[in-house]
């Protein structure tokens, strides 16, 4: 007699179909949480790529305005004095250049012209310049600095110039911002003169600036001539130029009186994230002084964009990055004047 065991009659394999259904359904459940980590993980990527551009707007508006509200001080010693008649014409203490890029030989007079095939093409370089102001004012001889003025790598100047010599006056310290490549990326530099090294030296600000747009609030200036004899000047810009439109061809003297009359700085710029963070590669075009429009029935961003202006209209190729305008306004605060 045979004897089967009970244990042995209840076990019994999967069929192939069985088989080939739970595969089925398993890559279905797998593909399904996938995609699910995949869009997920997009979403995060742009997310953080969002914050970070604006972490790094909210930092170079930041810096710029630090430079910009010491753009014209003078040490009270010499904005209790008045300049001698007979004194040669200083270098404004604000000024620029369009469509340009950083001269390092001497960035404070020339500028380098920007290849149209570089990142940053259309940017434009904006010179800010200031004084440091003496610790001891009251002690004679003294040299010290109260290093409260910094320029825009962070430096402070240790010590200023003798004020009984003549070329104290226009002594001044120099921060100029720019666009430039750093590691590849187009960058914020910021440009100052090394005392160690004595040379001018530039160092990436804010990495992700492909577009730095600059224009001048200036009063009683009209575009390319000096400006009249005695004009008034009451402090408020009317009018908003490029820096080639405050420049008078030939005349450093009536450039300089221009640049004196510039009240506040209008500053557009575009940042751009790393690769792949966008949800899409849509072409997109870029305003920036902002979405303002030049009237009622003016097109979208028409009221600082011009087609003299490279840059002002910014279109960038379609490459799967995230981007962002910023604008904003810098009202100087200091007397450009002599």
């Amino acid at each position: 007699m045979i004897v089967r065991s009970r244990s042995r009659d209840s076990v019994r394999g999967l069929t192939l179909i069985e088989l080939l259904v739970a595969m089925a359904v398993g890559l279905i459940v797998v593909a399904a949480a996938v995609s699910a980590l995949t869009v997920a993980r997009r979403g995060f990527t742009t997310v953080d790529a969002a914050s970070q551009l604006r972490d790094n707007g909210r930092f170079a508006a930041d810096m710029i305005q630090r430079i910009g509200v010491q753009t014209g001080y003078r040490d009270v010693f010499f904005a209790a004095t008045l300049r001698q008649a007979t004194a040669t014409d200083p270098a404004p203490s604000i000024m620029g250049f369009d469509n340009a890029k950083v001269n390092l030989t001497n960035p404070l007079t020339t500028s380098t012209t920007r290849p149209g095939t570089e990142a940053g093409t259309g940017s434009d370089v904006l010179i800010l310049r200031y004084q440091s102001a003496q610790a001891h004012t009251m002690v004679a001889g003294s040299t010290d600095a109260d290093k409260t003025m910094i320029d825009c790598a962070g430096n402070a100047q240790a010590t200023v110039a003798d004020i009984n010599t003549a070329a104290a006056r226009d002594t001044l310290l120099a921060s100029i911002f720019s666009v430039g490549l750093s590691q590849g990326e187009p960058s914020l530099l910021c440009t100052y003169y090394d005392t160690a090294t004595s040379s001018w030296l530039s160092s990436p600000i804010v990495q992700g600036v492909e577009n730095f747009q600059v224009l001048y609030g200036v009063d009683g200036v009209t575009a390319g001539t000096a400006p009249a004899a005695n004009a008034p000047s009451p402090n408020v810009p009317n009018a908003y130029l490029r820096a080639d439109q405050i420049t008078v061809t030939g005349n450093s003297a009536a450039t300089n009186a221009n640049w004196r009359r510039v009240r506040s700085v209008r500053i557009g710029m575009v940042l751009r994230s790393a690769k792949g963070a966008a949800q899409d590669s849509q072409s997109q075009t870029f305003y920036p002084f902002g979405p303002t429009k030049s009237s009622a029935n003016g097109a979208l961003g028409s009221a600082f964009a011009s087609n003299n202006d490279v840059g002002t209209v910014f279109q960038p190729t379609p490459d799967g990055r995230l981007r962002q305008t910023l604008t904003f306004t810098i009202h100087l605060r200091n007397d450009q004047g002599l």
